[in-house]
Formats: structure tokens, C-alpha cells, sequence
């Protein structure tokens, strides 16, 4: 199982456009994948057709049957949407002060490959419960320059999060939005995300494309709507990149194993990689070449000083 938080603290950065394709793209490629909507606004059931009796509201607050809050898309694709009582229900869980209130409410209720949460576009107590569910990060960034400085911030606000609380939620990936290679601006602040969080943390950008503001409006996603267009040919790649990603962050293996494809990525520079053999999917590997320095020399020392508290 992963459990995924889609966040920015910014707004407008294709939070909600990523959160839906991203869930769409798993479950076609045969992954279990719940996406769950935690913004007021209730931007998914927008981009989606809800059938549930109950939304998340009712299942956080007055605890309705999960079953009942649940709206099925298709064979491996479910949501939970909210609305604006999500406001509501914020403002009742940061009273209680339960940082592990999400935790506690979804533990062993969600059996799936993938969990996805849709944050909202705020440093409030119910992103920060998110954030103490959640396993990793994916946070979406425009490239302009005030994408560029909230991405800042909410890595900043992220890596003090896990201090302060001794979480261990990882920022797994940025993904670059609304790139327009015609635009010098893009141009720059693209290459200011890959020098400042390394090449292997900043995917390829998702490039503007209209199909994508088209898509919520027919209720589908990118791949059902235009499976042509450039937003499926992004979106796809991205997929298949959080899909190679597996044996960093799936729970369902132990944290050796983890550990030992967060260094093989990272250190080594061996990359899982997926690959079709007949109609099957499988995955190989290959060697990475210009791995960042940066980046290689932190899990080296990391290491170095691990080795050195179990000889002391």
C-alpha cells in the first residue's frame, strides 16, 4: 500500500487535476486505488461522477458506514468526495488537537494499492493530519515564479512538520505544472526546481494543454477523454514513473527493503524500470548516469553515520 498526499499550500497549481490522473492512471494499470477528496471546495465530485450516500464528512464526523461513502468508477478506481461541510469538520478536528485523528479513523479500513489524497491549498490542522496518515508526498508546482516560492515554502513546512512531530512522511516527488516551453519563465524556473531538489526528485513537466480544462467538464478523466492529447502523454509518463517508484514507498514491504531501493536509486544510481514482455508488465533495471552530487553524498554520509551509531 502507498499512501499518497497530493499538496501544495498554493492554490491553481493542478493539485486536483494530478490527484484525478494520477488515481485514473493506476487503477488502469491494475492497481487498487481509492481517491479521497479532503478540499472543501469538493473539486472531485466535479471531476467525477459520486453516487455515495455519504461523503467523507459523514464518515469523519458522524461516522457513517464507509461502504456508504464510497462511489465506484470503475473495476479498480473508487472515490470519497466531500463538500463545503469539510470546513466544518476541520474546524472540529483541530480542536481536539489529535494530530493522528486520520490515522486512527482509516486504520484497517482501506484496502488498497494506492491511496490517494486530494489536500486543500492550506498549512491548516487538517493538512497536517493528512500529512501524519500519509507516507509520501507528491507536490505539484507551476512553473512560474510564484510556483517556484510556495514550493519553497511547503517543502520548508514539510521538513519542519516531521521535526516537530517526528513524522516520517517523505516527499517522494515534484512534479512540474503548467509548463509552457515557449515561455522563457518556464524555461528558468524549470531549471531552478531541477538545481535546487535534483533530477531525480523533479519528474518532467506537465505541459498546458486545454484538454486538460476540458476533461473535469465531461466528467472523465485525461486518458478517457483525449488519450491523445499532450495532457495523457505527461500524465501517462508520470504514471509509469510513480509506478517504477513502488519498492521505495510501498508499505506492504518491510523497511529494508525500502531502504535498500532508496539507496539502489539514489546512491547507485539503479533505476527500476518498467517495461512490457509480450502483453505483460514487468520491471528491470538500469544504471542512472549524472546522479546528482548533492543528493548522493547526503545518503552516503546518512549511511557512514548509521554504521557509526552501531559500532559505538
Amino acid at each position: 500500500m502507498r499512501k499518497i498526499a497530493i499538496f501544495n499550500q498554493k492554490g491553481g497549481v493542478a493539485k486536483t487535476t494530478t490527484a484525478v490522473n494520477l488515481a485514473a492512471g493506476l487503477s488502469r494499470n491494475n492497481k487498487k486505488v481509492i481517491l479521497i477528496d479532503l478540499d472543501p471546495q469538493g473539486d472531485i465530485s466535479v471531476c467525477h461522477k459520486t453516487d455515495a450516500k455519504y461523503n467523507l464528512y459523514h464518515f469523519l464526523m458522524e461516522d457513517a458506514d464507509l461502504r456508504d461513502c464510497v462511489s465506484k468508477l470503475g473495476k479498480n478506481l473508487d472515490i470519497i468526495h466531500c463538500d463545503h461541510k469539510m470546513a466544518d469538520a476541520e474546524s472540529q478536528i483541530s480542536k481536539e488537537k489529535d494530530i493522528n485523528f486520520l490515522q486512527k479513523k482509516f486504520s484497517k479500513k482501506l484496502d488498497y494499492d494506492y491511496i490517494i489524497l486530494d489536500c486543500p491549498p492550506s498549512w491548516r490542522f487538517l493538512t497536517k493530519s493528512v500529512l501524519a496518515y500519509a507516507s509520501e508526498v507528491i507536490i505539484p508546482s507551476s512553473t512560474d515564479v510564484l510556483g517556484f516560492d510556495s514550493l519553497q515554502k511547503t517543502v520548508k513546512r514539510i521538513v519542519e512538520f516531521n521535526k516537530s512531530n517526528k513524522n516520517k512522511v517523505q516527499i517522494s516527488t515534484i512534479l512540474p505544472t503548467m509548463y509552457d516551453k515557449r515561455n522563457k519563465i518556464c524555461i528558468e524556473i524549470l531549471s531552478k526546481m531541477k538545481k535546487e531538489y535534483s533530477l531525480l526528485l523533479v519528474t518532467d513537466p506537465i505541459r498546458v494543454n486545454s484538454k486538460l480544462k476540458e476533461a473535469p467538464k465531461a466528467k472523465m478523466s485525461i486518458f478517457t477523454y483525449d488519450k491523445r492529447s499532450y495532457g495523457a502523454e505527461d500524465y501517462w509518463k508520470f504514471v509509469k514513473l510513480i509506478l517504477e517508484n513502488e519498492h521505495m514507498y510501498d508499505l506492504n514491504l518491510s523497511q529494508q527493503q525500502r531502504d535498500k531501493a532508496i539507496k539502489d536509486y539514489f546512491v547507485n544510481g539503479k533505476k527500476r524500470e518498467m517495461m512490457i514482455a509480450g502483453d505483460k508488465v514487468t520491471f528491470g533495471y538500469k544504471f542512472i548516469t549524472n546522479i546528482n552530487n548533492t543528493i548522493k553524498s547526503h545518503f552516503i554520509e546518512h549511511s557512514r553515520k548509521q554504521k557509526k551509531a552501531q559500532n559505538a
